[in-house]
């Protein structure tokens, strides 16, 4: 019976995924269709490439996109999994879809600046939602999570280094004012993508080394209703055995938690990292007392 639940719940969480990635391309799409395309502006990646390649052949968007994506999905088929090239090829496969229907929608503005940065806005919201749903809308993006295994360049900066060459060559194509506007909507779009992977609420990951540890755990879960973990450690130079408080809040709550451990021990050690997803726990469930 648990079995049989577990595998159900996998098929709910595989068609929510596919689901939303549907409506990641849609989104996507109306962003590369309805703003950038009319005013001769071009994505990064794959989808530049087949833009550009559409206008000197003739030959439609949907079915370049596809072919030219092809090669690199069997590479990465190879390299990387099943998985994630399935997940691609399906998103790759719903922007060629809907963009034969896109294509027909009217343009909303005609004036390649704000295009640029309304258009580079919805296609990073797009891409945001597909890539956090475990797929990806690039073959590129396959070239540079096997570069990076292979070299010191992290995947972003390969993919930058690539779509400069991308979009640097649409200046031929079209003019090279196309050009810097469709440099404008890639760092918009990047931007963008950035914040819904992301979060727009991110969360902070506080780790406080004091003497004071069960004072300290006590006032957080209290005052700011706070879930606390004690991790146990020892001093390097003096060998005492320590405990180490860590909890995680919300990037509003940190000043407060700030005071509070402060007013307890002034002493107290304190380090903050980024937490950009939290799953599960009390986090959603505070109480202040």
């Amino acid at each position: 019976m648990k079995e049989h639940k577990s595998r159900k719940r996998k098929l709910i969480d595989m068609a929510m995924r596919y689901c939303m990635m549907i409506i990641g391309a849609v989104i996507y799409i109306y962003g590369l269709d309805v703003f950038l395309v009319p005013n001769h502006l071009i994505d990064g990646g794959v989808v530049g490439i087949a833009l550009m390649a559409s206008k000197l052949s003739g030959i439609s968007f949907s079915v370049l996109v596809m072919l030219i994506n092809l090669p690199f999905l069997y590479v990465g088929y190879m390299q990387i999994g099943k998985s994630f090239t399935i997940s691609t090829l399906f998103a790759i496969a719903c922007i060629s879809v809907f963009s034969a229907f896109m294509h027909h929608v009217p343009p909303i503005v005609h004036d390649p600046l704000l295009a640029a940065v309304f258009g580079g806005i919805i296609l990073g919201l797009g891409v945001g939602i597909i890539i956090r749903n475990g797929g990806s809308l690039d073959g590129s993006e396959i070239v540079a999570i096997i570069f990076d295994k292979k070299s010191s360049f992290s995947v972003g900066e390969i993919v930058m280094f690539l779509n400069f060459f991308i979009l640097g060559a649409a200046g031929f194509v079209y003019d090279w004012n196309s050009a810097m506007y469709s440099l404008i909507a890639y760092f918009v779009a990047y931007k963008m993508m950035d914040l819904v992977i992301t979060g727009v609420e991110e969360s902070k990951g506080v780790m406080v080394i004091t003497d004071k540890s069960e004072e300290v755990a006590d006032v957080v879960m209290h005052r700011l209703g706070r879930g606390v973990t004690l991790l146990y450690g020892e001093g390097a130079y003096t060998k005492t055995p320590k405990r180490i408080i860590y909890c995680v809040v919300t990037r509003l709550e940190l000043t407060k938690l700030k005071d509070i451990i402060y007013e307890v021990d002034d002493n107290a050690f304190i380090t903050i990292n980024d937490v950009h997803d939290v799953f599960g726990g009390q986090f959603g469930k505070k109480s202040i007392h």
